[in-house]
């Protein structure tokens, strides 16, 4: 006797994850080249992820520095 009921679908996480909003920004021939000097410095091939990784990074630093708090920094080291 089988159970009733729908067969759950495997997803891979890559499907599951596809982006669909782009976003486009300008940079210089100098900055273009700074980039591109680093990139093949530290082997990396995947420009578009390194740029999202990067800037959510520096995103959620920030987000994360300047969180609320009960009291201010200088009340806090005392």
């Amino acid at each position: 006797m089988s159970k009733g009921g729908k067969k759950k679908e495997y997803r891979h996480p890559a499907v599951a994850s596809k982006r669909q909003i782009r976003m486009t920004c300008l940079v210089s021939e100098e900055e273009q080249r700074a980039i591109d000097r680093y990139l093949e410095k530290y082997k990396i091939t995947n420009k578009s992820r390194w740029v999202r990784e990067t800037i959510l990074k520096f995103i959620l630093k920030n987000m994360e520095e300047d969180y609320p708090t009960l009291f201010e920094e200088h009340d806090m080291r005392r």
